[in-house]
C-alpha cells in the first residue's frame, strides 16, 4: 500500500491458531504485524485474517503487498 510506513523489509513468520486476526495496513502499530488502532486518523484499516489452519504463515511486514496480509515478495523492490 502506498504511503505505509515499512515496518520491516522482509516477512514476518509466524504460527498462528485457529481464530481472527487483524493485520496492521499502515506499518504504525507496535504490535507488528497486528493492528493496535495506530491507523486512526490515516486512510489505512486494518485487514481482517481468518485462519482455519494452525500453522505458520508470512504476513506482510513492508505493507507494500499486493496480496494483504501476505507476503507476496514486494518488500525486493523497496
Amino acid at each position: 500500500m502506498t504511503g505505509a510506513v515499512v515496518a520491516k523489509k522482509g516477512p514476518y513468520v509466524i504460527e498462528l491458531d485457529e481464530g481472527t486476526y487483524y493485520w496492521c495496513s499502515c506499518g504504525r502499530s507496535e504490535n507488528q504485524p497486528f493492528c493496535d488502532g495506530s491507523h486512526q486518523g490515516t486512510d489505512f484499516s486494518p485487514v481482517e485474517l481468518t485462519v482455519t489452519e494452525k500453522k505458520k504463515y508470512g504476513l506482510c511486514g513492508c505493507k507494500h503487498t499486493n496480496k494483504a496480509p501476505f507476503c507476496d515478495g514486494q518488500h525486493r523492490d523497496l
